[in-house]
Formats: C-alpha cells, sequence, structure tokens
C-alpha cells in the first residue's frame, strides 16, 4: 500500500512539474509577445515567475497600455498558482510516506510498545491472524502484530492504520521483545505454518515462562509436540470448522444465538474475569449485584465447576467469573473487583 502510495505522489510530482514548466513557457512567450519590441526574454521569464511565485515586485513588463495583457497575467497567476500549490502539497505527502516518515512512525511506535503491559502479541496476521486480532480490537484488548511479510502487513495495515506492529519473524527473540513479550498476558501463534507455530511458542515459553500461549495447528496429530514446546491451548482450525458445521445442523438455535451475540452493537461476549490475590471471601449477590450489564454464568475455583451460581455463593480469591457481558461491563467488574 505504502509503495502504491509513493508511486501515486511521484506521478503527480511529474505532472505537477511538467504543468509548471508548461505554465511558465507560456507565460514567458505571452509577455515577450506583449512587451515586444522592447522586452527581452529574461524581462518574459521574470514577469511570469514573480507572478507566479506571488512576489509581485513590479511590471518589468509595461502592461499599462495593454489591457489583455493584465487578463493575461491573472491567468497565468491563476494557473500558476494552482500549479505550484499542487506540486508543494504532493511534495509534502511524498515525504510523509517516505521512510523518513517510516522510521520515524516506527521510532514512536517502539516506545509505546514499550510502555504495554497486560497485552497480547498476535504472530501472524493472515486470514486467522486477521481474525484474532480483530476480535482482539472488537473487545477493547490492546494487542501487537508481529509478521515478516511486508505485503500481507500493509493490506491488515490498511484497514488498521494505527495497529501497533513489529515487521519481523516472530520466531526471532529480538521481534519477540520488540513486540513487548517481557510485559504481555499473552502470545497468539497463528502463523500458517505448523512447525513455525511450535518454533514461535518454544521461543515465549524460553524468554517469557509466565506469557499464555495459543497455538494454531493444521495437523492436530502435533499437539503431543506442541505441548512439549510449551503451548498452552492448542486449536486447529479444521478441527473446529468441523465441529461448527456439525453443531450448525443438530443445534442451529444455539449456533445462531452465538452468531446473534457476536454481531451485537453491545460487542457482547461469553468473557472472564479473575478474581485478585487482594479480594476478601465475599457473597456473590455482594460483589456482583444484579445488573443488565453482565449476567454470570459460571465460577471456576481450583478445578471446581458451579453453573448459574446462587447468590450466596462465596467467591474467594483466584476465582474465575464466566459471564456474558460487553467490554464495558467487563471494565467496571474488573474495576469493582480491585476496589
Amino acid at each position: 500500500m505504502k509503495k502504491v502510495l509513493r508511486s501515486r505522489h511521484f506521478t503527480g510530482l511529474i505532472y505537477g512539474s511538467l504543468l509548471l514548466l508548461g505554465v511558465t513557457a507560456a507565460g514567458t512567450v505571452g509577455y515577450w509577445y506583449i512587451g515586444s519590441p522592447t522586452a527581452t526574454w529574461v524581462d518574459s521569464f521574470y514577469m511570469t515567475f514573480i507572478t507566479i511565485a506571488t512576489i509581485g515586485y513590479g511590471e518589468v513588463v509595461d502592461l499599462s497600455t495593454h489591457p489583455m495583457g493584465r487578463l493575461f497575467t491573472v491567468f497565468i497567476a491563476i494557473i500558476g498558482i494552482g500549479s505550484m500549490s499542487y506540486l508543494f502539497s504532493t511534495f509534502v505527502a511524498f515525504l510523509i510516506d517516505s521512510d523518513l516518515n517510516a522510521n520515524l512512525r516506527n521510532k514512536r511506535m517502539e516506545k509505546e510498545i514499550a510502555k504495554l503491559t497486560g497485552h497480547y502479541i498476535v504472530c501472524g496476521i493472515g486470514r486467522v491472524g486477521s481474525n484474532v486480532a480483530s476480535e482482539l480490537f472488537k473487545t477493547h484488548r490492546t494487542f501487537v502484530v508481529i509478521e515478516s511479510s511486508r505485503e500481507v502487513l500493509d493490506n491488515w495495515l490498511e484497514y488498521h492504520p494505527t495497529a501497533l506492529y513489529v515487521h519481523d519473524d516472530a520466531s526471532d527473540d529480538v521481534a519477540l521483545y520488540k513486540a513487548g513479550l517481557s510485559n504481555a498476558a499473552g502470545v497468539f501463534a497463528v502463523t500458517g505454518d505448523d512447525s513455525h507455530n511450535l518454533m514461535i511458542s518454544l521461543s515465549v515459553k524460553m524468554l517469557q515462562p509466565k506469557a499464555r500461549v495459543v497455538v494454531r495447528l493444521h495437523d492436530i496429530r502435533n499437539s503431543n509436540k506442541a505441548r512439549r514446546a510449551g503451548a498452552d491451548e492448542i486449536v486447529s482450525p479444521d478441527f473446529a470448522g468441523g465441529m461448527r458445521i456439525a453443531s450448525v445442523m443438530v443445534r442451529p438455535h444455539v449456533v445462531n444465538f452465538m452468531d446473534q451475540m457476536l454481531h451485537s452493537d453491545e460487542g457482547l461476549r461469553v468473557e472472564e474475569v479473575i478474581a485478585p490475590a487482594t479480594l476478601r471471601d465475599t457473597l456473590l449477590a455482594h460483589l456482583l449485584p444484579k445488573s443488565r450489564d453482565y449476567l454470570v454464568m459460571a465460577t471456576h475455583t481450583n478445578g471446581a465447576w458451579v453453573f448459574n451460581p446462587p447468590d450466596e455463593h462465596i467467591i474467594t480469591a483466584g476465582t474465575a467469573l464466566v459471564m456474558m457481558t460487553g467490554p464495558g461491563g467487563r471494565a467496571g467488574i474488573e474495576k469493582r473487583l480491585k476496589a
């Protein structure tokens, strides 16, 4: 995309320069004809230049007795000044989209990434990775993209120009550190190559063992290898796609309900919030009273699930609360639990 923009700006510079040269040539010839026989070619060129440049020292070529000459000056001024403005704006746009600007933006982005904490890293922004990133964006979660293909990355940035990214190989330790792995909450290894995803998982766990890693696999038979490489969760799009196809047939209303939830304007999702370590044992009804902003569906404590928990259910530190809510509701609950 950037190459296309630079090419378009360069073409604009050529057209603008040719137009300016044409106006200058026409003005020079016109003033020479109007001011003849006293006007020289240098006088005619100078008259054209000060008109286009809006300097206006005075009429080097005497037009006091040539009303049409003054109208010609107006014409040259309009076309010339317009050409100059177009050429200048195109030149500025060319500079903005140049590598110099890209380097400055990369420096700012590196500083912004360095300040992040609790964010996610999406390794690979292809068909699966772009959907992962879109879901993180919709649910107001901060993330950084790592992609080695400039073309694929530019296609993503065309629709998400403000996205944070690292143009590098995600299995490279330096690239992971640039993406803020030290402070990241989790990493999505979702490139189109199973072996590459395994290498990313291994690199992440060696550099930051606390980071949660989700690995995409085409061949589900590589699951054991992914586990040994440190993957916390494994997802096979082919397997998940088959399960969805079966679900659409045997439980269509459930699938339709989930689809409607995912596409709702409120951004509803089945979310989870972990009770902080500082939380004292509290009744669910006191901690999270009934509200239209959320619906508590289950809790998970020490490996035990409680579905549709009653109001008198005790919430302890470390309890995972599973609920249906939107981004705003989730943020409000997290704030309430930390209060």
